[in-house]
């Protein structure tokens, strides 16, 4: 079992940036897959960017060339930099964990402004 505890959400202008932590309970060394997905009100929970324990990478179209994903095994924690935010970025940011179940964290509020 794990818990995720994200942070670094906010309030932020456009062309801004913030940078999201996912503190994981445990090790994450063996967790094959991490990723960040958004969830705007209204809408559905969407994938922004995964990596693997092998450190491969992949982002929705939307993100590309401004997000990037990275995880510190070391720390127990993935990150997301995002850069040259966006008032479409706004939604509530959540860190997921995948072994053999599911895990998810509480989610954090990004708000960009314009």
């Amino acid at each position: 079992q794990v818990q995720l505890v994200e942070s670094g959400g906010g309030l932020v202008q456009a062309g801004g940036s913030l940078r999201l932590s996912c503190a994981a309970s445990r090790s994450i060394f063996s967790i094959n897959v991490m990723g960040w997905y958004r969830q705007a009100p209204g809408k559905q929970r969407d994938l922004v960017a995964v990596i693997t324990s092998g450190g491969s990478t992949n982002y929705a179209d939307s993100v590309k060339g401004r997000f990037t994903i990275s995880r510190d095994n070391a720390k127990n924690t993935v990150y997301l930099q995002m850069n040259s935010l966006k008032p479409e970025d706004t939604a509530v940011y959540y860190c997921r964990a995948v072994t053999t179940t599911n895990y998810w964290g509480q989610g954090t509020q990004v708000t960009v402004s314009s």
